[in-house]
């Protein structure tokens, strides 16, 4: 009898748990006003930010060359990643073989020094 599980009815169902969090009252008209005149405001600005910017006319016309000149600086940039990578690796290899070589010859060395013979239990 203890094992019996009583479901609780006071928990709603799923549907209803976002229910009271709904805003359905519409914003006011003077909310509505503040806001469009903050959005005017900042399409003013944006708009007067680009009227600073210099040369608007040449920076429009060399963009397609300034896509090609990028794109073979980052064509560039991955070959030489490539070669780094790969002396990284030559430096890493050869380290890790050095080490490597030494360890099996101090192995052969403590095999060739044991003076005793290994009692073997059966």
């Amino acid at each position: 009898m203890a094992d019996l599980n009583i479901p609780n009815l006071n928990i709603r169902s799923d549907k209803y748990i976002f229910k009271k969090k709904l805003n359905l009252r519409r914003k006011s008209t003077r909310r509505l006003f503040t806001e469009s005149f903050f959005l005017f405001i900042l399409s003013v600005l944006l708009v007067y930010i680009n009227y600073l910017i210099p040369n608007k006319n040449l920076l429009l016309k060399n963009l397609p060359s300034t896509f090609n000149k990028s794109l073979l600086l980052m064509i560039d940039l991955f070959s030489y990643l490539y070669d780094i990578f790969l002396v990284i690796f030559i430096f890493a290899s050869s380290f890790t073989a050095f080490i490597l070589i030494i360890g099996s010859f101090y192995r052969l060395f403590r095999i060739s020094k044991r003076k005793s013979k290994q009692i073997t239990y059966k």
